[in-house]
């Protein structure tokens, strides 16, 4: 099978998406047609959808070699974004975001019960029943088991991928509100 036609990864994309924003940085591609390559490189599914996107870019390598032989270094090069993939394509803070993510809401909501239920126990001169355990109880036990097979599933990978695929949506949006504004 010809390697151009396996199926491209997250990762993949991530690359090709890093090699457009340089092209755009280097004056290679107008705001218009990074736009519309973006979209189609977080669109493909084989490395040769990929590989047309940075066909007429000089110093490129191809997405579908890009296991074997890296692009080149600028290619690579660190940017602002908090969700970049390491060497091995996968996100290395991934678990502790997901888990932190998973759970914000829930601490939230306990921390504020308690709080409530403390303030009512200084108030009423005498510690009441502890009500917060019916909040944290359930929804932490459901969170648990939430968090346990999405660990399993390598769910926080798939979460940081949908993450960084949003903030270059967002990067773009921003790029063309600039260019609107110019």
């Amino acid at each position: 099978m010809d390697p151009s036609e396996l199926r491209a990864g997250d990762a993949d994309r991530q690359r090709v998406a890093e090699r457009l924003r340089i092209a755009l940085e280097e004056g290679r591609l107008n705001l218009h047609e990074y736009d519309e390559r973006l979209r189609d490189a977080f669109a493909a599914k084989t490395y040769a959808e990929l590989d047309t996107l940075l066909a007429d870019l000089p110093g490129t390598a191809p997405p579908s070699h890009s296991q074997l032989v890296p692009a080149t270094p600028s290619a690579l090069a660190p940017t602002t974004s908090r969700w970049r993939p390491g060497e091995d394509g996968r996100y290395p803070d991934a678990t502790r975001r997901w888990v932190v993510e998973t759970w914000d809401d829930w601490a939230g909501a306990v921390a504020v019960c308690v709080a409530i239920w403390a303030v009512i126990s200084l108030l009423a001169g005498d510690w009441i029943y502890f009500w917060p355990g019916w909040v944290a109880g359930p929804w932490g036990a459901v969170l648990l088991v939430q968090t346990i097979s999405g660990l399993i599933r390598d769910e926080p990978q798939r979460w940081a991928a949908k993450q960084a695929r949003k903030e270059a949506e967002r990067e773009v949006r921003r790029q063309v509100k600039r260019s609107d504004t110019d």
